[in-house]
């Protein structure tokens, strides 16, 4: 199934942006890669990560399923855990509540060389940004498969 009746979203977060900025780029590229144009491309972008729930659901009625992108990275204080368990709950939530795909394109990591060794396409790792958007066009077929 092609996706050329849908719309579909991007919620990136702006805090991070070396690391956010390239796996935004990688989402965006695999979208067009699967002839999805910029006219079904719904971007919303959001202080930090922990403001990607919210502006997931603010968008979520304009669209068939969001890819979620942010960065947040282990520091000296507890701020890392619950800054990454409040975002992977909200968006896990927002998935069953409003029954359509958010993908987590969010890089939770212990160091800034691992967030950039995920947003980064050469690496060994690949982008995680253009994985999350490969991932919800599943989605969003399988969803289309099994209504």
């Amino acid at each position: 199934m092609k996706l050329k009746d849908k719309k579909v979203g991007i919620v990136a977060a702006h805090w991070n942006p070396s690391v956010t900025d390239k796996l935004f780029k990688g989402a965006l590229d695999a979208f067009k890669k699967n002839e999805i144009n910029e006219k079904q491309i719904e971007i919303v972008r959001c202080p930090g990560a922990f403001e990607i729930p919210s502006a997931a659901q603010m968008l979520l009625p304009k669209v068939a399923g969001i890819v979620t992108i942010g960065a947040v990275i282990r520091g000296e204080t507890p701020h890392f855990e619950y800054i990454s368990e409040a975002v992977s709950h909200g968006i896990m939530q927002l998935n069953i509540k409003y029954n359509k795909p958010l993908t987590f394109g969010v890089l939770t990591t212990n160091t800034a060389e691992q967030a950039a060794e995920r947003s980064d396409r050469d690496s060994s790792f690949g982008n995680k940004g253009a994985e999350a958007a490969l991932s919800l066009i599943k989605m969003i077929e399988l969803k289309a498969q099994l209504s």
